[in-house]
């Protein structure tokens, strides 16, 4: 049963039985009435589509995600279709949108053409234009990861500062003096990108705390591009014993460096870092690592947009998770001389 076939018992236009069950416009309380009284006969019950197009509501989320060129991690993977999942089990529909170079125009009409009922939004910078955009929309949002000073926006994101200290006491304890942290790519760390900002500040504490001697490394986000940043570092800096990193992407590339240069791990190379599980799994002998924890924090995320779309006054809420190191066989002790020091006696 529709709204027509109540439109057409009731003698009143499609339009007035939405007025009437929408409360949008004023109906006469005898025409309320009738039309109820048919709903009544019918037994209709608007489906959640109706409901919501009666409530000007899409039951539609948007989920913001990196551009297309920039191929998605298997972290980030992970994260969408936990989102979507979870966006199910609310009985919501997921949008996704592009954002970042060519594909801002993507991200505008998602927030001005109010496609959607509220906003996930991947990728945060250290200070984003996309986080006023949406206020300025009045576009209900939630961020994976946090700009450098925002106490107002709700947000849920990985302790990367303090996954990364974590991972170089730990290499410290098994006795490695000269670390190196790989990073993300030179392009997003200039553009502000917060996880590799943080993961570098947690890596300098943890260096300067334990008096190491450390390196930071930009890397791309490519086997390719992690094979020339090891193999660059592995020359530069021969007394490196250990790496800790958040570029999963780059791992079979840093798998592929280590061999070619005859280096076994873990006896002769160390490794640990922050990346999705399957990469630590994946890896050969299986990472030491803090596994990202996708599941969590898109369930965490969804509840929170679910919460502020449905009570715009709900207070400001902040989720850090820093899941814990899952120990493997990527890391041992530090190898009894230095490479470096081998190599000059040779």
């Amino acid at each position: 049963m529709n709204i027509g076939e109540i439109a057409r018992r009731a003698g009143v236009s499609r339009s007035t039985v939405s007025y009437a069950l929408s409360g949008k416009r004023p109906v006469s309380e005898a025409t309320r009435k009738r039309i109820q009284s048919v709903i009544d006969e019918l037994g209709y019950r608007p489906n959640a589509s109706a409901r919501a197009l009666a409530e000007g509501r899409t039951r539609t989320i948007g989920l913001v995600i990196p551009p297309a060129s920039s191929r998605l991690t298997h972290m980030q993977l992970d994260f969408v279709g936990s989102v979507v999942d979870a966006a199910a089990k609310a009985d919501l529909d997921v949008l996704l949108s592009p954002s970042g170079g060519d594909h801002d125009r993507s991200f505008e009409r998602l927030v001005s053409e109010s496609r959607v009922d509220g906003v996930i939004l991947m990728e945060i910078r250290l200070e984003d234009a996309r986080v006023d955009r949406l206020r300025e929309a009045r576009m209900p949002f939630v961020g994976i990861g946090h700009p450098a000073d925002d106490p107002g926006m709700f947000w849920v994101d990985v302790d990367y500062a303090g996954l990364i200290d974590h991972c170089v006491r730990h290499l410290a304890d098994l006795g490695h003096r000269h670390i190196a942290l790989l990073n993300r790519s030179p392009e997003l760390v200039a553009a502000g990108y917060a996880p590799g900002h943080r993961a570098g500040a947690g890596f300098q504490r943890a260096i300067i705390e334990l008096g190491l001697q450390g390196t930071e490394l930009l890397c791309g986000d490519d086997a390719r591009s992690g094979q020339k940043c090891i193999a660059g570092l592995l020359e530069e800096h021969p007394e490196v014993t250990a790496l800790a990193t958040i570029n999963e992407a780059a791992l079979p590339g840093v798998q592929r460096a280590l061999r070619e240069a005859g280096l076994v791990v873990p006896r002769d190379f160390s490794i640990t870092g922050v990346v999705a599980s399957q990469w630590a799994e994946d890896f050969r002998p299986p990472l030491t690592a803090a596994d990202m924890p996708s599941d969590q924090m898109a369930s965490q995320a969804m509840s929170l947009l679910v919460e502020i779309m449905g009570n715009p006054s709900t207070p400001t809420q902040h989720i850090l998770m820093s899941p814990p190191i899952s120990l493997r066989r990527s890391t041992g002790a530090a190898p009894a001389g230095s490479r470096g020091m081998t190599d000059r006696q040779d």
